[in-house]
């Protein structure tokens, strides 16, 4: 997300700018930058609402719960679409979430990811997040299933893969992941 907004100041010869929401350098979609004096709504549109289409990958979890890192755990076991449906309303609301170790969250001032890339056994904290809406869309193939979700602040969708794959009995991780709005 740094990297873009360094690319958009260039391109836009601007001296300031900021943007609202850092995307996993797996994720593809929306980034809002603001330029200039449009960089103090940046507060405002990192609090809103933000949806995303991603993808899981079962039967396999890895070290930074996304398909960039290594494999840690693996099974056998596959979700069913009439599981996955009842399973989603208990990942829906206020929930408690355990940010990934490869993460932008700040630990001792330090960076949860470069803590992690360094061999540091990273421990996060539980935190509240809020998912509004979260739907299966479908079942791809074996191994992967596709989802649509809308939260709050501070979610992760990794996160939510990682223990969604896990309250089904199996591993699993984000194969693919798009920011909607």
């Amino acid at each position: 997300s740094t990297a873009a907004v360094a690319k958009v100041k260039w391109i836009f010869q601007v001296q300031k700018a900021g943007h609202a929401g850092t995307l996993d350098p797996l994720a593809s979609g929306m980034l809002p930058i603001a330029f200039g004096e449009a960089t103090k709504t940046v507060p405002y549109v990192v609090d809103g609402e933000k949806s995303y289409a991603f993808t899981i990958r079962w039967g396999q979890q890895t070290n930074t719960d996304d398909a960039e890192g290594d494999v840690i755990h693996e099974s056998d076991s596959r979700p069913s679409a009439q599981s996955l449906e009842d399973m989603l309303g208990n990942f829906t609301g206020i929930i408690k979430q355990v940010p990934p170790q490869f993460s932008a969250v700040k630990i001792d001032g330090k960076r949860a990811y470069a803590q992690a890339r360094a061999g540091e056994d990273v421990k996060l904290s539980a935190r509240e997040v809020d998912i509004t809406s979260l739907a299966l869309q479908q079942i791809d193939d074996d191994d992967h299933a596709s989802f649509i979700m809308t939260c709050g602040k501070g979610t992760y969708v990794r996160a939510l893969a990682r223990d969604l794959a896990v309250a089904m009995g199996c591993f699993g991780h984000v194969s693919a992941l798009r920011r909607l709005e």
